[in-house]
Order: C-alpha cells, then sequence, then structure tokens
C-alpha cells in the first residue's frame, strides 16, 4: 500500500479545517473593523455627501423648500469678487507661511538640537505657541500690534519712525496674520524636525566628515538635508494644510474686513451669517479640492526626491 494515500487523506481533511479557521478569523477581523469603518462613514462619507448634494441646491438654511440648480453655485463662485479676493488672499497667506514655517522651524531645531544643558529648556519655549488657544493668543496681538497702546509701535515710535497701522492697512493685513502663522506653526515644525535629527545615525556626519566634508554646512548638505527628507516631505504637507485652514486669527483679529477675505472664513459668513447653506456648501467642495489636490501634488513631487 502507497504512503502517498494517507498523506492526501489527510491534506483533503486539513483543507476544510483551515478554511473554516480562516473564515473564522476573517468575520472577527470585520466585527472588530466594523466600529471603525462605522464611525469613519458616519464622520466622514454621509457629511461629504450631504455636502454635494447641497452644494447642487439652492438651499438657504431653516428654508422649507429648495430646487435644483446643477453647478451654478460653482459659476457663482468663480465670478464673485469677494471669494476670488478670499482666494487669492490665502494663496498669498500660504505662500508666506509655508517656506518661513519650514525652513525657520528647520534652523531653530539644528540650533537646539546641539545644545546639551539648555536644549529641553528651548524645546519646550519653542512648542509652547501650539499648546495655546489660537483665539486668546490672537487677542494678545490684538494688543501688542495696536496703533497707540502695543509695544510693536511704541518700539516703533522710539526709533523715530511713524506707528504702523498693522490690523488697518489693507496692504499689510495678509502679511501681519501671515507672521502669526509662522509663530503658531514654528514650534511643532522644530520638534518633527528635532525627531528628524535625532534619528540619523552619527556614523554618517563622522564618515563625511573623514571623506573631506569637514565643513558643517558640507555635511549638512551631504548628509543631514538629504536623510531629512521623509520629515520635511510631512512637515511641507501639514504646513500647508494649515496654512489653507486659517481661520481664526482673520475671525478675532479682522472680522473679514476688506483687504483680509481668506477661504474658510468667507465659508463661514455665506453658511452662517447669510444662511446661503446651497453656495457654502459649493464652496466648501472647492476649498477641500484645492487642498487635496496641493497635497498630493506635494507629496507625488517631493516623494522622487526623499530618500528613505
Amino acid at each position: 500500500m502507497s504512503i502517498a494515500a494517507p498523506i492526501a487523506e489527510v491534506d483533503i481533511a486539513a483543507k476544510p479545517r483551515r478554511s473554516s479557521t480562516a473564515r473564522r478569523m476573517a468575520r472577527r477581523g470585520i466585527l472588530f473593523a466594523l466600529p471603525a469603518a462605522l464611525l469613519l462613514v458616519l464622520t466622514y462619507i454621509i457629511p461629504m455627501i450631504v455636502l454635494a448634494v447641497f452644494s447642487v441646491t439652492d438651499y438657504q438654511l431653516g428654508a422649507l423648500s429648495t430646487s435644483f440648480v446643477g453647478l451654478e453655485n460653482f459659476r457663482k463662485a468663480f465670478a464673485d469678487p469677494v471669494f476670488m479676493r478670499a482666494l487669492f488672499n490665502t494663496v498669498l497667506y500660504a505662500v508666506i507661511v509655508i517656506p518661513a514655517g519650514v525652513f525657520l522651524a528647520l534652523g531653530i531645531a539644528l540650533l537646539v538640537y546641539n545644545r546639551k544643558r539648555s536644549r529641553a529648556f528651548w524645546e519646550v519655549a519653542y512648542f509652547l505657541p501650539v499648546t495655546a488657544t489660537l483665539v486668546a493668543m490672537a487677542t494678545v496681538f490684538q494688543f501688542l500690534l495696536h496703533p497707540s497702546l502695543g509695544p510693536v509701535n511704541a518700539a516703533i515710535k522710539w526709533l523715530g519712525f511713524e506707528p504702523v497701522s498693522f490690523l488697518s492697512n489693507p496692504v499689510l493685513l495678509i502679511p501681519t496674520m501671515a507672521i502669526i502663522g509662522i509663530w503658531q506653526v514654528l514650534g511643532f515644525n522644530m520638534v518633527l524636525f528635532l525627531s528628524g535629527l535625532t534619528a540619523i545615525p552619527k556614523d554618517l556626519h563622522e564618515a563625511a566628515r573623514l571623506d573631506g566634508a569637514k565643513n558643517p554646512i558640507d555635511r549638512f548638505l551631504t548628509v543631514t538635508w538629504p536623510m531629512l527628507g521623509p520629515t520635511t516631505m510631512f512637515v511641507v504637507v501639514t504646513t500647508s494644510i494649515s496654512a489653507f485652514k486659517v481661520f481664526e486669527t482673520v475671525a478675532v483679529l479682522t472680522k473679514g474686513r476688506s483687504g483680509s477675505e481668506v477661504l474658510l472664513y468667507a465659508i463661514y459668513l455665506e453658511g452662517f451669517e447669510y444662511s446661503n447653506t446651497g453656495y457654502a456648501a459649493a464652496l466648501t467642495l472647492i476649498f477641500l479640492a484645492i487642498v487635496l489636490i496641493l497635497s498630493i501634488g506635494q507629496t507625488l513631487h517631493m516623494d522622487r526626491k526623499v530618500h528613505y
């Protein structure tokens, strides 16, 4: 009698048991994932569907009836001078905040990283703005930049110059709020860069020094900067999203007066002040599309240059 026959019978008997165990484990996995999936549907998918439905109607908050208008809300948005000004201001704000927030944080991280005794102090000092409520901090900045009572203008007058209306001059509104935005993201980005610097093996710096990179700038360009690629990509993407989400500083400091309109505040006004829910939903979809395209574009562009 051949030995292969009993082995074949064992394999045939074992297969149903394995497939039954696999199905049972799969059902358990689905049950474990079901609460998270349900939460995802309730908090993201369904609101997005409702938002898309509202965006093609002329629904107003509290109205008992509505009608389908198709893409009229989107055409109206790109013909609306207020929305286009808000879009321009948001892009200008992001253009100032993103590079300054990334490279200043990198420079501070490089300085703090080499500290021995005072490193913990500087980490806490720079990270404190991240833990503070931005609305409260915006109120503080409102006092600091006051044309007659603020210490900033007091210093300017002491130097012999005329006081500057940082929060009244339309030309200075976006740059002033951008400086506040840089101050807001600086500490968080610095901590991320410090983590990236800590993960770089010190042997690489020693090897670069032995290969002739005796200048710290040379070692930074050949070792540190390439090794910080993944961290830099993450910092750039998160800073970009934060920059496009600017809202609190505008709401507290300027109330959206002419020259300070930004996308989120324009959406807030249309949806909650003017009750134009359908139009606000269309503006929200445009805003989400801009942020999504920007984030994906940055990730794909930078991922080709990143060394993992």
